[in-house]
């Protein structure tokens, strides 16, 4: 329903975690190396459980690659601390392609330039400058998911 879209993830566990969020979403995985960790390491797949075989899982060898091979327009939606627009506000459609930077530096913020239009955050206070990625991830997939509802129970 929904493609999921790590850029250089760097925690295996939060990978795992996010693996095991979209077997249950019905969302893909994309992965675009680099990627700090082997995806077969055992932090992986204990953070994925038994989940990890079922997951719809690419591997992309690079930003460029997964561009060339995927058209993104205003399917598209890139989660970011440098914007001022909250998730909530995206008209999320089936079949979008949600992206998230990895835990130290975010997407590349050419990339954010170029889709400035199409960048989302989570609300937080003051106190914090970020949120853990498996946690943001499941945040603004179970929105997408709530505003597909319908298609979404399909999968049930």
């Amino acid at each position: 329903m929904f493609h999921i879209v790590l850029v250089h993830p760097q925690i295996p566990n939060n990978t795992g975690a996010i693996g095991r969020l979209c077997v249950n979403a019905g969302a893909s995985l994309h992965l675009i190396k680099p990627i700090a960790f082997d995806i077969d390491e055992k932090a992986v797949r204990r953070a994925g459980l038994d989940y990890w075989e079922k997951l719809d899982l690419h591997v992309w060898e690079s930003l460029e690659e997964f561009f060339e091979n995927n058209t993104i327009t205003d399917n598209a939606y890139f989660a970011t601390t440098k914007t001022q627009r909250p998730y909530f506000d995206a008209p999320f459609k089936k079949g979008d392609f949600i992206f998230f930077g990895s835990e130290t530096a975010g997407i590349p913020e050419a990339i954010l330039q170029q889709y400035q239009d199409q960048t989302i955050t989570i609300p937080m206070t003051k106190e914090g400058r970020s949120l853990n990625l498996a946690i943001s991830t499941g945040i603004v997939l179970y929105d997408a998911i709530r505003q597909n509802f319908c298609d979404f129970k399909e999968t049930l």
